[in-house]
């Protein structure tokens, strides 16, 4: 069978690849912490559960609007008065299928063969290959561990050419944890005020700061850029709902239209069991009883490996991040796993598509899968 022409300038996603690697690991008995896709170590809160109980009883189990109920997408604006300052009406907010989702919408609404998208690297892997999807053409812009995996102002407008349509503004940053501050977020919009460029921001990671300051919204620091900001976020991370799959994006009028429409020909509407149990985690009751915490394995993986992998004298648990992508960076072809529990010989596993290696720590024996 010959298959559409598009799916050659694509791979499956790396991620899912190294999640199902993981799942064959386990399997066989070996036990491993997956750093593919991005869980929280902590599961979704009993209230929201229990708001996704009473929707089913209480029957919103039928379609809803495309972009999402009007409940949601109040708690939506809701959510981004409160933690960001901003002001969105119903019109401009829409709820999609994840953020993933949400990103697609907005790269096949926005983007057009030849468009360059500006994606600061390293990068969440699937930015490019959807950006290509929608025609686009992904312009990376390298950064270090001496600018703190961020790029600067200076390199923003050095990388702006006629082709350029967006950059894809991801603080805090996944794979990184790299936070920008405030400073650095108004020098980025003040290169970006003197551009035509659009900013989709992904706002994914935004209560994972850790030792960072919170600070400013990029909207916020400069409000007149409204007309040219997609704001993009879910619920997966900060209410550990990956598998409910909700995302939602704020934005202009026309933008939030466009998504909408791309949906009403796609999926439809999100999951109404999701939006309704949403509803109680992004609106007015900020999850009470519930706080984030410091992760024990997920996203602070070296205040146990650290020593064993690159024993720095680093203590900050961003530091402990910097740290492990800069490893990653150096040796490209490995991924690395921890396995859980202090109790024994702690076990690793480094993982490529093609092949796993696992093995004891203080052994030299070696398995290959």
């Amino acid at each position: 069978m010959n298959l559409a022409k598009r799916l050659q300038l694509i791979k499956p996603s790396p991620t899912l690849m190294v999640t199902a690697q993981v799942a064959a690991l386990r399997r066989q008995g070996i036990e491993v912490i997956d750093f593919g896709a991005g869980e929280p170590d902590f599961d979704t809160p009993e209230h929201i559960k229990a708001a996704a109980v009473t929707a089913l009883r209480q029957g919103k189990t039928k379609y809803t609007s495309v972009g999402g109920t009007a409940e949601l997408k109040e708690a939506i604006i809701t959510k981004l008065h409160r933690d960001n300052g901003l002001t969105y009406g119903l019109q401009e907010v829409t709820a999609n299928c994840g953020g993933k989702h949400t990103l697609f919408n907005a790269f096949h609404a926005l983007f057009d063969k030849g468009d360059e998208v500006l994606i600061p690297a390293p990068y969440w892997v699937s930015y490019s290959d959807m950006v290509i999807l929608a025609g686009g053409q992904p312009k990376l812009l390298l950064t270090s561990e001496e600018t703190g995996f961020k790029i600067t102002a200076a390199q923003l407008r050095a990388a702006i050419g006629p082709q350029s349509k967006a950059l894809l503004l991801n603080s805090p940053s996944n794979p990184t944890g790299a936070a920008y501050s405030e400073e650095e977020l108004r020098q980025i919009a003040e290169v970006i005020e003197q551009s035509t460029l659009l900013v989709i921001s992904d706002d994914v990671y935004e209560k994972f700061l850790y030792d960072s300051p919170r600070c400013a919204h990029l909207l916020a620091l400069k409000p007149h850029l409204r007309d040219r900001v997609l704001i993009v976020n879910s619920v997966s991370k900060t209410y550990a709902m990956t598998g409910w799959r909700l995302g939602y994006a704020a934005g202009p009028r026309e933008v939030i239209a466009a998504i909408e429409t791309l949906q009403s020909q796609s999926t439809s509407n999100p999951n109404s069991i999701a939006q309704a149990a949403a509803v109680v985690g992004r609106g007015c009751g900020r999850c009470q009883g519930f706080s984030a915490r410091c992760p024990k394995a997920r996203f602070t993986c070296f205040r146990v490996c650290r020593r064993t992998l690159a024993a720095d004298g680093r203590t900050k648990p961003s530091q402990r991040r910097w740290t492990f992508h800069s490893i990653c960076c150096k040796r490209l072809r490995w991924r690395w796993w921890l396995a859980k529990g202090s109790a024994r010989p702690t076990t690793y596993a480094f993982l490529t598509p093609r092949r796993c290696r696992t093995w004891s720590r203080g052994s030299t024996r070696s398995r290959r899968h």
